[in-house]
């Protein structure tokens, strides 16, 4: 059966296809046969309580320089679509939070992954706080006196901001640094919401694991090692990846964050994980596909089509 997929995502002219998940779900859903639309979120119009966007219809393929056509631009009425991805990179910001609000109008006739009332709700540092037994000791808070009793305790800290995403922002404090003050003043000018403060976890320094769940089942995981030097394992920050395995820790944690993925219609996330303990859970555009596969063999990308295209029946069937 052809579907009508509509993909809202940042430029496709300037993504990386040898890293770009979006890019393996569009190379997916195109050799199923479903037809592809492509527009950013700037190009959303709410019109009383129906959902445009200015959109191309999309063809992909594997070609460095030439990886896709696009046709010309319509007035898309999104509600038509079966299904939308909502596949554009974070800062998640109030931009990204009314586009979940206009995206909900078109619910429940067009599934729209992940759901966006869910990625509204589930900011990826906030999230995890939901699964205290799995996270690291934490405090987030906008209090100086707070994150300096946080540091008394713990002594060796780490101090991100709540929504940066990528890596970006993120501190290690050692006990005897003493640049704590003035890193507090600049996120108070950078930044409106409170700082997060989490014990520091020296296993960071083998690398942290990310784990991709389909429809709350693990799917895959790559380790990411940090440079030499750097506390921050993200690829965007230049972690490596390298082949793994999940413990029975990591199975632990999935199974018990699975269900409530599963009834939120959160289909495709990435969780983070250091040593024994979760640190994100990342709703709003995931990414690991391209190096998993290439690793384990694996495609998860068709994984995540038939979660999908399950999805979508579910919600045909009377």
């Amino acid at each position: 059966m052809s579907l009508k997929v509509a993909i809202q995502m940042d430029p496709i002219e300037s993504i990386n296809i040898d890293t770009d998940s979006t890019f393996m779900m569009a190379l997916e859903g195109q050799a199923r046969g479903h037809r592809l639309w492509h527009y950013h979120p700037r190009d959303l119009a709410l019109r009383g309580n129906r959902l445009f966007a200015r959109a191309r219809p999309l063809q992909v393929r594997r070609e460095r320089g030439n990886h896709f056509t696009l046709g010309p631009a319509e007035a898309l009425d999104v509600g038509t679509m079966d299904i939308v991805l909502m596949r554009q990179d974070p800062p998640f910001d109030m931009a990204y939070i009314t586009a979940t609000h206009m995206l909900e109008h078109v619910q429940p006739k067009t599934l729209v992954v992940n759901d966006p009332a869910s990625v509204r709700n589930a900011p990826e540092k906030l999230f995890v706080t939901r699964f205290p037994d799995l996270m690291p000791p934490t405090v987030i808070t906008s209090s100086r006196e707070e994150v300096l009793a946080a540091r008394a305790e713990w002594k060796d800290i780490i101090v991100k901001p709540l929504f940066g995403n990528g890596g970006a922002g993120v501190f290690h404090l050692k006990p005897d640094d003493e640049n704590l003050g003035a890193l507090l003043e600049t996120f108070t000018q950078l930044y409106r919401e409170p700082v997060i403060v989490q014990k520091y976890l020296p296993e960071i320094r083998q690398g942290d694991k990310r784990i991709i769940l389909i429809d709350g089942e693990p799917a895959g995981a790559v380790s990411r090692i940090p440079q030499s030097g750097e506390a921050r394992a993200n690829f965007h920050a230049g972690g490596s990846a390298a082949k793994t395995t999940l413990t029975a820790r990591e199975k632990d944690i999935c199974a018990a964050i699975g269900p409530t993925l599963r009834a939120q219609g959160l289909i495709f996330v990435g969780i983070d994980v250091i040593g024994d303990w979760l640190t994100e859970i990342n709703v709003t555009s995931p990414t690991g596909i391209q190096e998993i596969n290439r690793l384990d063999g694996s495609r998860l990308e068709s994984m995540l089509w038939d979660a999908i295209e399950v999805r979508y029946h579910e919600r045909r069937t009377p």
